[in-house]
């Protein structure tokens, strides 16, 4: 998406509070992988300053707060934002998403602030996205099974992200600890319109579905191995969203080695709890890792060689792409508006 030079006149006296449902009916899966895929390559998006994020544990609950700031001074992405999440893995026993976030939107030539959104909604866009976008990359383009792991509040938006990335994908199998959610998962998207054609089902048999699937994708908080690089099939992908601390991981490190592995960001090598703890084993080291997203979009690094070879990718979040997704929402709501930047 191309914009210009904000003018210091602001552009709306006062902030716009864009809520879920004004986030989904200005965000599509398609325009939101495009903008990612041109922005986090177009050279004004290294004008980005992105602190490694700050988390603080809540004690003694098992809450904790995390903050996501990134900034630009650019003309064509005059933009604070900061994006603030709680992560309370203990949620699931309610019944409710662990993950809450707010996201704030300024000005960053005035101070200004424009907006005011629901960070939870953003992102769960951004995450399935750039899972996505790297599965453009890595994936077999003839993958025809998606494997999802998990069924929280992240699934059906990565199963529609890789849907949609992948249009040759036929069919879809949800596993889940608790069998009865990965079953009300898969009728949900079953009954939805859009989604005609794909066929859906779920499974309690991890080590057995896994076997079937051409993209794998996980986003769970698990803290124990769930898939094993030996069940994984000839030129599979493995997309692990899950982890963002040590002590979390989703696969083994037999997936580690196998897989050709890439990261979103570079903060991957240090808060993914698989490459961490495969870096402390001496399974891998920092130089196996093959590239970041950036590398693949810019085509500076090769994805995938061939249809046999194991592929990886490991995604913790960046305040990057939180920023890039905000601008989307928020652009896309002024021209909506009538209004320009």
């Amino acid at each position: 998406m191309t914009t210009t030079a904000i003018t210091t006149k602001p552009i709306d006296p006062d902030p716009v509070f864009l809520n879920k449902d004004t986030l989904n009916s200005l965000l599509t899966f398609e325009s939101l992988i495009s903008h990612l895929q041109n922005s986090l390559a177009c050279p004004s998006t290294l004008s980005l300053s992105s602190p490694l994020r700050q988390t603080f544990p809540i004690t003694p609950t098992s809450t904790s707060l995390l903050l996501m700031p990134s900034w630009s001074s650019s003309p064509s992405l005059p933009y604070i934002g900061v994006k603030l999440v709680t992560h309370n893995p203990t949620n699931s026993s309610l019944n409710i998403s662990a993950v809450h976030a707010s996201y704030v939107l300024f000005n960053s030539l005035t101070g200004q602030t424009l907006a005011f959104m629901d960070g939870t909604e953003l992102t769960l866009w951004r995450t399935s996205c750039v899972s996505a976008l790297a599965s453009k990359f890595l994936s077999r383009a003839n993958s025809e099974v998606l494997v999802m792991v998990g069924s929280g509040s992240l699934a059906p938006y990565l199963i529609k992200a890789h849907l949609t990335a992948r249009p040759s994908l036929k069919k879809v199998i949800i596993w889940n600890r608790t069998v009865e959610k990965a079953k009300d998962l898969a009728e949900k998207l079953r009954s939805e319109r859009e989604l005609a054609g794909v066929y859906f089902e779920s499974s309690g048999n991890l080590e057995e579905v896994v076997k079937f699937g051409d993209i794998v994708s996980c986003a769970t908080n698990s803290e124990a191995v769930l898939v094993k690089g030996e069940d994984l099939k000839i030129g599979a992908h493995l997309d692990l969203v899950g982890s963002f601390k040590e002590s979390m991981k989703e696969c083994d490190d037999e997936a580690i080695k196998i897989g050709r592995v890439f990261v979103d960001c570079e903060n991957a090598l240090a808060e993914s709890g698989e490459l961490v703890g495969a870096f402390e084993r001496g399974v891998i080291s920092t130089e196996d890792i093959c590239g970041t997203l950036v590398d693949l979009l810019k085509r500076e690094k090769v994805g995938r060689r061939s249809d046999k070879e194991v592929t990886v990718f490991k995604s913790v979040g960046s305040a990057v792409v939180d920023i890039l997704g905000a601008q989307l929402v928020y652009e896309t709501h002024l021209n909506y508006k009538g209004l320009k930047i």
